[in-house]
């Protein structure tokens, strides 16, 4: 008899610490209880866009605008730069620049209304029957002396025919909020989805990464300064307005890889239902 006291004890016990685990903290915030979650899963800007396999979409772009078209076609699959947290890919911008033998591509994109950020310049070389290309990212989202190199003929490919013959240079007139028809933003892919996306585009562009400089550039990026404040993916050397920005935003919630976020704060509340959660 006292065998089966102590078997229907512990069943009690047991059965009531599962319960306790099963009850979840929505309960416990409906009873009065407050606290707070800060939960933080940041992927780096840097991861966003692979600048190898921006290098691979210049090999089959015909132009400035087709390359921009390039970069932002979501079958491409190259561009993942989320900035702003929104959980969508930010649209990239083209804007063409150039003196003498030097010919370049500014990205940038706009995380915010009245805010750019520059992302990288490509820089093309032309020396005899060779073109060096140089692409460079830019330091605030790469680091310092992040470059890749690589040459072709200026036969080999349509746009190095098209980057020195006599022609207005490409200037993006898109912004924030005002994209091409044919442009559709869509949900970033979490890292290991994006890896697996450009390996092939990395291996094929046959840039090589370099700390130092190949294109001793006269000219310089119409895009050159160009820094948003309003960024919240991390960054490898971030300027103080950015520092000061994602300091207030470090209760963000950010989960699902690239971009996507949610704050979540819970408190004494009822009627409520105990949380609520927004951007």
């Amino acid at each position: 008899m006292k065998e089966n006291v102590f078997k229907y004890l512990a069943l009690f016990f047991f059965f009531m610490v599962i319960w306790s685990f099963c009850r979840g903290p929505e309960e416990s915030v409906q009873n009065g209880d407050v606290y707070d979650v800060t939960v933080q899963t940041l992927t780096p800007a840097s991861e966003g866009l692979d600048l190898r396999a921006v290098g691979a979409l210049l090999k089959k772009a015909k132009d400035a605008e087709t390359l921009e078209k390039l970069l932002n076609d979501p079958k491409e699959g190259v561009n993942n730069l989320e900035l702003n947290g929104d959980g969508q890919v930010d649209y990239i911008k083209v804007t063409e620049y150039g003196n003498g033998n030097i010919r370049g591509f500014a990205l940038s994109t706009e995380p915010a209304r009245g805010e750019e950020q520059e992302i990288a310049t490509i820089e093309v070389e032309k020396s005899g029957d060779k073109a060096n290309v140089e692409i460079q990212g830019n330091e605030q989202i790469y680091g310092t002396r992040q470059y890749y190199h690589s040459s072709f003929g200026l036969t080999d490919f349509l746009i190095m025919s098209y980057l020195f013959s006599p022609h207005r240079f490409y200037m993006s007139p898109w912004n924030y909020g005002y994209y091409p028809g044919y442009y559709q933003p869509w949900r970033t892919a979490d890292y290991n989805r994006y890896r697996h996306r450009v390996s092939q585009y990395s291996k094929s562009a046959g840039f090589r990464f370099s700390r130092t400089e190949s294109v001793k550039s006269p000219v310089t990026s119409p895009k050159a300064g160009k820094t948003a404040s309003h960024v919240r993916a991390p960054l490898k050397n971030p300027t103080k307005s950015q520092k000061s920005f994602q300091a207030r935003t470090r209760q963000t919630r950010r989960s699902g890889g690239f971009g996507r976020s949610s704050s979540v704060r819970r408190g004494a509340s009822s009627r409520s239902g105990g949380f609520r959660s927004g951007k």
